[in-house]
This record gives structure tokens, C-alpha cells and sequence, in this order.
């Protein structure tokens, strides 16, 4: 004959399972705000969590007690002990978090037994003017349109400066063969030899001249070192005449 489990231990392990769900969804959540739920029905709970749906966000109700444990457990204790006063409820919020608040300060308007009582941002602790100026946000999407149009902006202008300098190079480059057609073709030719530069010597047989490396000797730098009586060359003064 099986035995009966204890009413006792399995009523401990149900709320202990509770409140391991809460303190996880606490945790996990972008943001978590209590309402007190008092005169609504069954039908505008329903309501409710059909308009938070697309907010990424979920509507539980769970008793205080548990709630106070969990929020403890996860960290959040000091900010949603005071709020757990009369029936709440949890709207836990797991992405737009200003379209959740907006959801939630639209209904409480219409159903006046909704009332917001406050909840967390990520680790900041959120009143219900918190709420109501969260819901002031636009929401998620239209922000991350407005971000993106603030980094394409310089991008754009960026592009349209760099295209103004390739054209304005590419029209200096232009003027200057129009101008010096003769120099440019011979740079165009002494560029086409490689291993030559303009202006070299050639040997008669085409290869490049090259001379043997001389190593300095002792006496050759005293034979070249210039005597005291030497007189010494005047400067030469630089040209004034630009090359052409």
C-alpha cells in the first residue's frame, strides 16, 4: 500500500517552487511593475494581458508573501517590499519596457480599479510617476529608427565629402597634363622602363652603368681632410627662379 505524501511538506514545496518561478522571472525581466488588481474581472485581467502581449511583457498574480521572498531571493527586496500592500499583481516586462508602461497607464485610465503602484527598472527602483514618465517614451522601435538615423546622418555626409574630394583630385590631376602634356609623357615613359629613373645614364649596350663601391682609407681621409691654410669656398645662395 503507497503512502500518502505528507499535505505539509507538499504545500512547502509548491511555494518553494513559486517562488523559484517569481525570483527568475525577476531577474530575467527588463523591468517589473505592481499593480493592484482590486475590482477588476476575470474579463479585464484578461484585457489587460492581451495588451501587454506585444510588449513582450506577462501578467501573473501571486500572493505577497511569495512575491516578498522572491524579490528578496533576487536581489530586489528593499525596492518592492513596501509595495506589496493588498492584492497585487506583476506585470513582468521582457522587452519594450515604455510601451508596457504605456499599456498599463492607458488601462489604468479607462478601468480606474487598475492602479499602478511602482517597480524596478533593471536595479533602479521605479515610481508611479516613474511609470507615467516611461510611458512618455516612445516606444522601443520608433527609438531604434531614431538611433539608426542619427548614425546613417554623418555617414552620408561623410560619403558626400569624400566624393567631393575624389572629384576635385581627379579635376586637379586633369588640369596639370592639359597644361604640361610634354612632361607628363615623359614621366608616362620613364615610368613604362622599369629599374630607370628620368634623366639617367645609359651604357651604350642599354644596361645601367654601375659603379664599384670605393672603401675609404686612412690616408685617403687625411689626403682629403683640407688644410688649415685652404681657403674656404663662399656659400652658394639658392636660386630665386622656380625649376620649371
Amino acid at each position: 500500500m503507497a503512502l500518502k505524501a505528507d499535505p505539509t511538506t507538499e504545500q512547502v514545496a509548491k511555494k518553494a517552487a513559486v517562488i523559484d518561478e517569481i525570483s527568475a522571472k525577476l531577474r530575467e525581466a527588463d523591468a517589473a511593475v505592481l499593480t493592484e488588481y482590486r475590482g477588476l474581472t476575470v474579463t479585464q485581467i484578461a484585457e489587460l494581458r492581451a495588451a501587454l502581449r506585444p510588449t513582450g511583457t506577462e501578467y501573473k498574480i501571486y500572493k505577497n508573501t511569495l512575491v516578498r521572498r522572491a524579490a528578496t531571493d533576487a536581489g530586489f527586496g528593499d525596492q518592492l517590499d513596501t509595495l506589496l500592500v493588498g492584492p497585487v499583481a506583476v506585470a513582468f516586462v521582457k522587452g519594450d519596457a515604455a510601451g508596457a508602461a504605456k499599456a498599463l497607464r492607458d488601462f489604468a485610465r479607462a478601468t480606474p480599479a487598475l492602479v499602478l503602484k511602482g517597480g524596478v527598472l533593471g536595479e533602479r527602483s521605479l515610481s508611479t510617476g516613474d511609470v507615467d514618465a516611461l510611458a512618455e517614451l516612445p516606444p522601443r522601435d520608433q527609438l531604434l529608427s531614431q538611433i539608426a538615423g542619427l548614425f546613417q546622418a554623418p555617414l552620408a555626409q561623410t560619403a558626400s565629402v569624400l566624393e567631393a574630394l575624389l572629384r576635385d583630385t581627379v579635376g586637379l590631376v586633369s588640369a596639370l597634363i592639359d597644361k604640361h602634356p610634354e612632361e607628363a609623357a615623359a614621366s608616362s615613359a620613364d615610368a613604362a622602363v622599369p629599374g630607370t629613373a628620368a634623366g639617367s645614364d645609359r651604357s651604350e649596350g642599354g644596361a645601367p652603368e654601375t659603379a664599384e663601391p670605393e672603401t675609404a682609407t686612412p690616408e685617403a681621409e687625411e689626403s682629403a681632410a683640407p688644410s688649415a691654410d685652404t681657403p674656404k669656398a663662399a656659400p652658394e645662395t639658392a636660386s630665386t627662379e622656380e625649376e620649371g
